[in-house]
């Protein structure tokens, strides 16, 4: 008799493990078998109007302009941004950072985002990047620029909707962006797709 309480202590205990087990299970079996495909940016055209170094105090004034689109190719999944901010690179140094407007995304839906940097910031070139700035200054194209994205998203499977979380960055790297003048450019600039981890994994996860 003394023993009962705790055998239905215990009962209720694996009871309750188990219960919670199977949800788990169940998430993870409905994640699989949703198995979103990985949402997909591309930069389809980029172009500068001003960028100038100074090299007397390191100060660079630009102006940067990037048009993206962004495919969500799932029949199933829909796409809610809640904060898209757009970082510009030039030689592993960030120069600019511009907040752009959240948006919900559907099934198979192409958005077109542009993303304009416009200011002067003070960056650090080693001796090798800024005779390669000049190469690229006299050439008409600079060949070192980079954007990427830090997204925080939710996303939404028939009634079911995730909670907030941070994807992987995405990098659009090393854009051959050219130097328009007198409204013209030469050459002209190539599509470039931008990678990341799988989208729809949240970074800080493990953090």
């Amino acid at each position: 008799m003394c023993f009962r309480p705790r055998c239905s202590f215990c009962y209720i205990f694996i009871t309750l493990y188990t219960l919670m087990f199977i949800f788990i299970l169940s998430l993870i079996l409905f994640w699989i078998i949703i198995s979103p495909s990985s949402v997909k940016f591309h930069v389809t055209g980029a172009s500068l109007t001003q960028f100038n170094l100074i090299t007397s105090n390191n100060t660079l004034y630009y102006n940067f302009k990037v048009n993206v689109t962004v495919r969500n190719p799932n029949n199933n999944i829909v796409v809610y941004y809640r904060k898209i901010t757009a970082i510009a690179w030039y030689k592993d140094n960030a120069f600019g950072w511009v907040s752009l407007t959240p948006f919900d995304q559907g099934h198979r839906n192409t958005t077109f985002l542009q993303a304009v940097f416009v200011g002067q910031r003070v960056i650090k070139l080693k001796p090798q990047q800024l005779g390669e700035y000049k190469e690229e200054t006299n050439a008409g194209i600079h060949k070192d620029l980079a954007v990427d994205f830090d997204l925080n998203i939710r996303a939404k499977y028939a009634r079911f909707k995730s909670s907030r979380f941070n994807p992987p960055i995405v990098q659009c790297r090393r854009l051959k962006v050219p130097f328009i003048s007198n409204g013209k450019s030469e050459p002209p600039f190539t599509v470039t797709r931008c990678s990341s981890a799988y989208f729809f994994s949240d970074r800080d996860a493990d953090a």
